[in-house]
């Protein structure tokens, strides 16, 4: 099977105006550990990953899906073409930008980064996430490893010599990683015997590279229950010598790869460790039961990178469908509807076309805004670390505060943004002849790995609330009634900015109410309310920084001549910023008073009463 055309498309203006502009580059580039990054060196790597992607990822996405993976031998094989693209993705060193620099990379500010990956996972979702994966499991390995650990694993997992894993998830256990039975026996030369089985292993085997390193978490003899007594092991697929050559298999079985609704190119596997005894891992650092928050680590990591993914493949279904709206011919004109003679139009004059248009855009914008928002708090903070440790904190605040909304609600919108667009094509986006299609099943399984949207929601309720004593939420407030103070008379946003002040009283109103219920026994209501709290505040987040955009969009329109390009681009940030404000923006509001009518209906319903199967 040949590689096909490419599909993927992304707007690298709009890109550069977040990255450049909204949250400005120079603030961190030339500081630190990004003293070599400048705007032009940024732009390159932007533009170098975006052709790239379009010439050597994107012609392989739609024939990926429809190959799938296959095992042959107990080995994964994947698509063809997949193997050639990770040696070439390597070869261009666009994995690496941000590596850090001891480990051969380039150690980009993490704004930068990701908006590459954007890019990446945007064109071959499957593919792209193989090398994320490694490069993860590469970055717990290079925080919490031994500095042997570092040499032989993480240094070639960083350069694609060989990829990587996380092993959490047990048939017996779902998402309720505290029960993991899988053991780790400590052998007399201090490395561990390895037993037990995962399952949903993504990129859990694979042909392209020589080696796959699994990290698993595990229960050690005389460990406690629970997720306190989980350690996390380096489990090779076959052994790496001292010396950092490859030595014998390490007894890590493919038990076989699922068959999904899609991300068919990418291996989700079950694995089998230790069936004849003969499994070896190695304990990540030195110390046991610190399984878990070595883990988060990548899990933190990945949790923004299904955000990124999410907004990337919504983001090239928006603009595959606007391209569409312009070509297709259908209809006349809505003022001509009754005369039989008028001329067909484009559906781009529908006006329910132009609605389902622009909301693809405003939202497109407003999660990659929102990721950006998030990449650059935590680019101030590796500048600011060890000079400014207030400052450093605020910034480290935000990023934790603001992970289960990337995480959650660009995964479930990218899912409901990839059928819009269908919608957008009518007949046409329910046939594999055009991409929205596969964009539409790859992007359903965002929502659910990586922790489901419920674990993201109770993540924020639960924990990032109240955590530092409830500070990073209430700086993330103050930061908006700022932004309120200072807008709320702006000539063309100044009714949207008070619809913003509103929203932000309702969402804090539903924050307090939770912890009058955990204080009152109503403690059912956090985890029935967590959801909507979490799609509230993320319809908050979404438009403020849309807001934020728009401002700056129109102080820049007022800086340009009459005629020049970039005005329609500065229009259209006005336009999401208004749309979403308008029509999305309320409806937070709606979601506090429905948070507060306390409905327990769902815990008081019996069992039987839910009907008979």
């Amino acid at each position: 099977m040949s590689a096909g055309i490419n599909r993927y498309k992304a707007d690298l203006r709009e890109m550069f105006f977040v990255l450049f502009e909204q949250y400005p580059f120079s603030a961190v580039a030339g500081k630190g550990a990004y003293a070599d990054w400048d705007e032009e060196t940024a732009k390159a790597v932007v533009k170098e990953a975006y052709r790239f992607s379009t010439e050597v990822l994107g012609p392989l996405n739609a024939s990926g899906d429809k190959e799938g993976c296959k095992v042959v031998d107990g080995r994964v094989i994947t698509p063809k073409g997949f193997k050639d693209a990770w040696k070439k993705l390597f070869e261009a060193g666009i994995k690496q930008i941000s590596v850090p620099r001891e480990f051969g990379g380039q150690e980009a500010p993490t704004a930068l980064y990701a908006i590459v990956e954007e890019i990446t996972s945007g064109s071959n979702t499957a593919f792209g996430m193989y090398p994320g994966l490694a490069g993860g499991a590469a970055e717990v390995i290079a925080h919490f490893g031994t500095d042997s650990q570092k040499k032989l694993y993480a240094e070639p997992m960083f350069n694609g010599t060989f990829g990587g894993t996380m092993c959490l998830t047990e048939p017996h256990a779902g998402s309720d990683v505290g029960s993991s039975s899988s053991k780790a026996v400590k052998q007399p030369d201090g490395t561990y015997k390895i037993s037990g089985n995962k399952i949903y292993i993504s990129g859990g085997d694979h042909d392209m590279a020589d080696n796959v390193v699994h990290l698993v978490l595990a229960r050690a003899e005389n460990a406690p229950l629970g997720t306190k007594g989980l350690s996390l092991f380096i489990v090779p697929r076959v052994r790496v010598k001292a010396d950092g050559s490859l030595g014998e298999f390490n007894d890590v079985t493919v038990a076989g790869i699922e068959h999904k609704m899609g991300i068919n190119g990418s291996a989700t596997c079950s694995l089998n460790f230790g069936e004849n005894g003969t499994c070896i891992g190695e304990l990540v650092g030195t110390v046991e039961n610190q399984g878990m928050p070595q883990m988060f680590k990548m899990m933190n990591g990945a949790r923004i990178g299904v955000g990124i993914q999410g907004v990337a493949v919504a983001g090239s279904a928006y603009l595959n469908a606007l391209e569409y709206a312009k070509d297709r011919k259908q209809g006349s004109h809505f003022t001509q509807w009754k005369d039989p003679k008028a001329p067909r139009v484009s559906i781009i004059e529908h006006p329910d076309v132009r609605r389902m248009l622009l909301e693809l855009k405003a939202t497109t914008e407003g999660l990659r805004s929102l990721i950006v928002k998030l990449a650059s708090h935590r680019d101030q903070w590796s500048v600011l670390a060890g000079k400014d440790d207030e400052a450093a904190a605020y910034h480290m605040g935000q990023v934790d505060l603001l992970v289960p909304l990337v995480k959650a609600f660009s995964s479930d919108e990218a899912f409901r943004l990839c059928a819009v667009a269908q919608q957008v094509y009518g007949g046409a986006g329910f046939l594999k002849d055009w991409p929205v299609e596969q964009y539409t099943r790859d992007a359903k399984i965002f929502s659910i790995y990586e922790g489901t949207n419920h674990i993201q929601a109770m993540d924020l309720v639960a924990r990032k609330l109240g955590q530092n004593g409830g500070a990073n939420f209430q700086a993330f407030n103050t930061d908006l009634a700022n932004f309120v103070e200072a807008n709320k008379d702006h000539a063309v946003f100044g009714k949207e900015v008070q619809y913003l002040s509103a929203a932000s009283e309702a969402v804090l109103g539903v924050a307090m109410n939770m912890m009058g219920w955990s204080q009152a026994g109503k403690i059912d209501l956090v985890p029935l309310v967590a959801n909507r709290f979490l799609l509230m505040m993320s319809q908050l987040a979404v438009s403020y920084v849309l807001l934020d955009a728009g401002v700056k969009a129109e102080a820049a329109l007022a800086r340009l001549p009459a005629v020049h390009e970039d005005r329609a681009f500065y229009e259209g940030k006005r336009y999401s910023a208004l749309w979403y404000a308008r029509n999305v923006l309320p409806q937070a509001k709606h979601h506090a008073e429905i948070a507060l009518l306390e409905d327990e209906t769902p815990m008081k319903i019996s069992d039987e009463a839910y009907g008979h199967n």
